[in-house]
């Protein structure tokens, strides 16, 4: 009996197809979650960067994505801090650094606004005048003594008194903590000034020689610290604090020259510069004002000078001198 032929079976070649299939079908749903996730709301990203920069009191470096209508037009530049060039921070300064040439326009700007505006008239600046000379006369009375050894300087203007203090009758070398007797001294005058209304603006300056310690890095912190200690006096003795504004001008405001012991020991100071009272127009004490070149002698209307800035150290970069291999002198600074 023949036999019956058995035929292969036919094997299915196209069973990849569907496995394939399924892969494919993966990768596409996992490339568009992968998508989704990665498209963010632009608007939304940057309003949350802005917050964050405004809560960690940063500057702004997106545009902000809910502003409405024309853009603010670019802040006037006239009479912000702008930073000064490199140039003899080595080595001790030729020349005294003059005040700023903003100061003229500065000074006619406050009398126009005060004048020009009605908020000051003839009276209230003659006002101005009488109150801030009967001033300076009680406290030339009240430091008598100092003011004929020329430790301490009263100056005056129309719109405020300037007392200057050398500093070596107040702080030890390379110190801002006030001694016994300059506590005594600051006490004297803070009699006088304590009853008034006009707001008080404390500075502190140093001579060139440099400082590098643990405490005071620069002549800025230096000169700031000092500042301070007049001012926790003053706040001490019942002084109102928001009558009082210090700030620390370190070397960079010599008013002689720095290459003599005399030049140095003139450039050490403390000024108190006391404004004319509110009811007298005097400008805001947080302001700073423009004043006059040191004269001993009283004056009217200060000399402010047109001969371009020396360049000190660059202030924005916060640069200061190379020290020499040895130790930094201490020096009062």
């Amino acid at each position: 009996m023949a036999r019956k032929k058995h035929h292969e079976e036919h094997a299915n070649h196209e069973a990849w197809a569907i496995p394939y299939g399924d892969l494919v079908t993966l990768l596409l749903a996992f490339f568009v979650v992968m998508y989704a996730v990665s498209s963010l709301n632009e608007g939304k990203y940057r309003a949350v960067a802005a917050s964050l920069a405004s809560a960690f009191n940063a500057p702004p470096s997106t545009i902000d994505p809910i502003q409405i209508g024309d853009n603010l037009k670019p802040e006037s530049t006239i009479g912000k801090p702008t930073a000064i060039p490199r140039g003899a921070q080595n080595g001790p300064a030729s020349t005294p650094v003059l005040d700023s040439p903003l100061k003229p326009m500065l000074e006619s700007k406050m009398r126009a606004d005060r004048i020009g505006d009605g908020n000051m008239d003839a009276a209230l600046l003659a006002a101005s005048r009488e109150q801030l000379s009967s001033l300076a006369m009680q406290l030339e009375d009240a430091l008598a003594d100092m003011v004929r050894a020329r430790l301490i300087t009263v100056r005056r203007s129309d719109l405020w008194l300037e007392v200057e203090i050398n500093s070596d009758i107040l702080f030890p070398s390379g110190s801002a903590l006030l001694d016994a007797s300059a506590q005594d001294l600051l006490g004297r005058l803070a009699i006088v000034l304590r009853d008034l209304p006009n707001p008080i603006r404390i500075e502190g300056y140093t001579d060139d020689r440099p400082i590098a310690t643990a405490q005071f890095p620069s002549n800025w912190e230096l000169s700031a610290a000092r500042a301070a200690s007049v001012v926790h006096l003053l706040i001490r003795e019942r002084f109102a604090p928001e009558r009082l504004v210090m700030v620390g001008y370190g070397q960079h405001r010599p008013k002689a020259d720095n290459a003599t012991d005399a030049g140095r020991n003139a450039n050490r100071r403390v000024v108190l510069m006391v404004l004319a009272a509110a009811d007298t127009a005097a400008p805001s004490p947080a302001t700073p004002v423009a004043r006059p070149q040191p004269q001993i002698a009283p004056q009217t209307e200060p000399p402010f000078p047109a001969a371009p800035v020396p360049a000190p150290a660059a202030v924005a970069a916060g640069a200061h001198a190379p020290s020499p291999p040895s130790p930094p002198p201490q020096g009062d600074s």
